[in-house]
């Protein structure tokens, strides 16, 4: 009986601990990772804002100067249409886009780029506005569980070794959610066992024929806008009713007053616009606090998410429009019944889609809706005061050269994203520059720079993790070498 069991035990198990990742099709390999330097600290990054939900990792050292061509390039994987970034945990990075019509979750050997596994289900999706028709919402990892949420609001549970699917969701059928401008952005939170959504439901269902004033009722009407999920089952555990929709911000969890709370700015598609940030109990779904921030302004699409000041109480939330008088920035602070009254505000900090970052009293953020009024600003936290701003802008003879031209031509790192790592800030410009910025409240100081490629639209934020980069080069290279794809640099650093 014992040999018979064992036996069994050896079939059921053996083969997923003996499974390997396989090169594939689309994966070209570079280099080989180096060891990481003795005694080096490093973390995953298992969802969009990284392993604290703040854009910060305690991961050091790394490697802050480079070679003329910047850093080593691993290996890079070509990549379908989506505006995600990857996810990474242990020794799997999960990537999430829209493949030969499929939304497409793949798992890959973090060092080697080699895949695991591969899953995907159909989708139809074409955007109103003529953007990319992949995914906007990153995967996050826990508890050895894959969760994503689609464009088309498909909300999905891999297994983390094995991708087999765990469970699936189609929100938008269940719920009534609307297309929205852009098709579903956020990211889903996973805590406790609980998978946290900001669905943006509504109480009618939407047959696409609506003139605008039919669609406008529609979207005012109360509908599941946050629900949380069992991550094992994807059975529903709680849902808050709220006229506010999805915005492309995700979830964030906050420490307010030694209480855990998850922090939602809502507000999808409405005529006239609504939303604003909504305080939630993980554990009950309880709505104790919604605070409006929104512009009566039809076309809103909000995706920076909450950013946490938790020795304060207090968060911050951010959207760039109305286009031509941003709302701007607004600091709120929570009393012991977590409600939450306005602490200052600021239209300079009108923030389109980076989440601000949070160092020693001081807010730094990509201010600006366009990319010709994008500009690096730093924020005292306390009192909303703007300590300086800066448009980081440079000459570049390599890309005139692909242009045609004699001259240097101007670039910039536009609306960019930052991650703080190793006591500076890592920048990602949206045209494929990589940077290193030392970053206090007075001014910034580039020590490093580089191209890592030339293509527009590069809006995924980076992820930093185990002493690798990963960078999403969103659109095809101005030289037409390379189309979409995920490179991973080394950027580990030595004793």
């Amino acid at each position: 009986m014992i040999a018979l069991f064992l036996l069994t035990f050896c079939l059921a198990v053996c083969p997923l601990l003996a499974q390997e990742p396989q090169a594939f099709d689309r994966l070209k390999s570079h280099a080989t990772a180096p060891l990481l330097a003795v005694g080096a600290v490093t973390a995953d990054w298992p969802r969009l804002l990284g392993p604290s939900d703040d854009l910060s990792t305690p991961e050091r050292p790394l490697r802050k100067k480079w070679p003329e061509g910047g850093p080593t390039l691993l290996w890079e994987v070509a990549m379908g249409e989506g505006y995600t970034s990857p996810a990474v945990s242990g020794n799997f990075c999960v990537i999430f886009h829209a493949l030969e019509g499929k939304e497409t979750v793949e798992c890959l050997h973090r060092e080697t780029g080699k895949r695991y596994w591969s899953r995907g289900y159909p989708i139809e999706y074409q955007d109103r506005y003529g953007f990319g028709n992949g995914p906007r919402g990153s995967p996050v990892i826990a508890d050895g569980v894959v969760v994503t949420l689609g464009v088309t609001s498909v909300l999905c549970a891999h297994d983390l070794r094995t991708g087999a699917e765990l469970w699936r969701k189609d929100l938008r059928a269940e719920y009534h959610v609307p297309q929205d401008f852009f098709g579903a952005g956020s990211s889903a939170l996973i805590h406790q066992g609980r998978v946290i959504v900001n669905v943006g439901g509504k109480a009618e269902a939407f047959d696409g024929f609506e003139d605008r004033r039919e669609r406008a009722r529609k979207l005012a009407t109360k509908g599941v806008s946050v629900a949380a999920f069992d991550l094992r089952t994807g059975a529903v555990l709680w849902k808050v009713e709220d006229a506010w929709g999805a915005s492309y911000a995700s979830p964030v969890l906050a420490r307010l007053h030694g209480q855990e709370k998850v922090l939602i700015y809502a507000g999808g598609e409405s005529d006239p616009a609504i939303g604003g940030l909504l305080c939630v109990d993980p554990a009950q779904g309880t709505v104790h606090d919604r605070f409006p921030w929104r512009d009566e302004e039809y076309i809103q699409a909000t995706g920076s998410s909450p950013l946490v000041v938790p020795e304060k109480n207090r968060a911050f939330i951010t959207t760039c429009y109305p286009k031509n008088r941003p709302l701007g920035g607004v600091m709120v602070e929570y009393d012991a019944s977590f409600k939450a009254k306005e602490v200052w505000r600021s239209p300079k900090v009108g923030v389109h889609w980076m989440t601000p970052l949070y160092e020693k009293g001081q807010l730094y953020a990509i201010d600006g809706e366009r990319e010709n009024n994008a500009r690096l600003v730093a924020v005292n936290a306390e009192t909303g005061a703007e300590a300086w701003s800066k448009k980081l802008e440079w000459q570049d003879a390599t890309l005139a050269g692909l242009m045609g031209r004699s001259q240097p031509v101007g670039l910039g790192i536009l609306r960019a994203s930052l991650i703080r790592a190793d006591g500076d800030y890592l920048c990602l410009g949206e045209t494929g520059s990589l940077h290193w910025l030392r970053l206090t409240p007075n001014g910034c100081d580039e020590l490093q720079r580089c191209q890592l490629f030339y293509a527009l639209q590069s809006w995924s934020a980076p992820v930093l993790s185990h002493g690798l980069l990963y960078i999403r080069q969103q659109e095809d290279a101005m030289d037409r070498k390379a189309g979409r794809r995920l490179l991973c640099y080394d950027l580990r650093g030595s004793n």
